[in-house]
């Protein structure tokens, strides 16, 4: 593994990383925020979600740092007594699932439609574009509002998997469409060189040549759009979550955090609404930059 790591830190990416003081701080932000997320149920102080651990004495206390601030919850806590640095780890834990998991579906489906149109042409060519023409009149969040929240009222009861299998699917239904229009004008133009045609004549099968030959030379792009596209699912899922059909009551995201902070942000508890605002902040940020650095990484143009 360490080789491996130094064999990447040797070659062009990883010497452009090292060059790159924006891509390193965005690196080590998206680390910390990754780290903290995915070990949420050791590092957090508390258990924000364990009914049993909560009293309404200590709701709405300020940060640590204020006057009225208690030591043993360093944010403060919300209006039923949770700590918001947990709460925050937690929620950090579900919007970062729920992004990757959208980005991976929508990168295995428009991959796949991709190389199909681009690879085959004809009128499957031309039936996929006027899908995508078709997905992208409609505005995304629209979109997957109408899912999720169509997904709710027909399951109100459904267990928490269900509910964030429809919040995925009702990310990933237009996610898609990029990620298709990316290979597929990728594939027109890999499907006229010199290997392909090789490959064709000795007889090799189209999905064989697709899968083999030129999906790995299609993928940069794909990369770099996908690593943009997490900050927006994320962002996605987090607009949902503030409108109500999002993450369930039982499992709240930083949007259900920020919704409920939004309550009470006049009153002056400034910090329920502040905190989980600041973390869905950076994560999108690092990522972002992240995807910057990498898209004139893997230009050759700027190399």
């Amino acid at each position: 593994m360490i080789q491996l790591f130094r064999r990447w830190l040797d070659s062009d990416v990883g010497h452009s990383f090292r060059n790159s003081p924006t891509a390193i701080v965005a690196a080590v932000l998206a680390f910390i925020c990754v780290f903290s997320a995915l070990f949420a149920p050791w590092l957090a102080p508390h258990n924000p979600f364990d009914l049993a651990t909560l009293e309404l004495s200590n709701a709405r206390l300020p940060p640590a740092w204020s006057p009225d601030g208690v030591r043993q919850f360093l944010l403060g806590t919300d209006d039923q007594g949770r700590d918001i640095l947990s709460a925050v780890m937690f929620g950090a834990r579900i919007s970062l699932a729920v992004g990757l998991a959208s980005v991976v579906l929508s990168v295995l489906v428009g991959v796949s439609l991709g190389l199909l149109a681009g690879f085959l042409g004809g009128w499957v060519d031309g039936f996929l574009m006027r899908l995508c023409d078709v997905m992208l009149s409609f505005p995304p969040i629209l979109v997957a509002l109408l899912i999720a929240g169509v997904g709710r009222a027909l399951f109100p009861d459904a267990h928490d998997s269900l509910a964030f299998g429809v919040l995925i699917l009702s990310i990933s239904l237009t996610g898609w469409v990029p990620y298709a229009r990316t290979v597929r004008g990728s594939t027109l133009v890999e499907r006229h060189k010199e290997y392909v045609q090789a490959a064709r004549v000795t007889g090799v099968a189209p999905l064989r040549i697709m899968r083999r030959h030129v999906l790995p030379n299609v993928m940069g792009p794909v990369l770099v759009l996908a690593t943009i596209q997490v900050a927006t699912a994320i962002i996605t899922e987090a607009t949902l979550s503030f409108l109500g059909v999002g993450a369930p009551p039982t499992s709240p995201s930083l949007g259900s955090l920020i919704r409920e902070g939004n309550n009470y942000i006049f009153s002056g508890e400034w910090w329920i609404t502040v905190f989980p605002g600041a973390m869905l902040v950076l994560i999108a940020l690092s990522v972002n930059l992240l995807g910057d650095w990498l898209r004139d990484a893997l230009n050759p143009r700027l190399r």
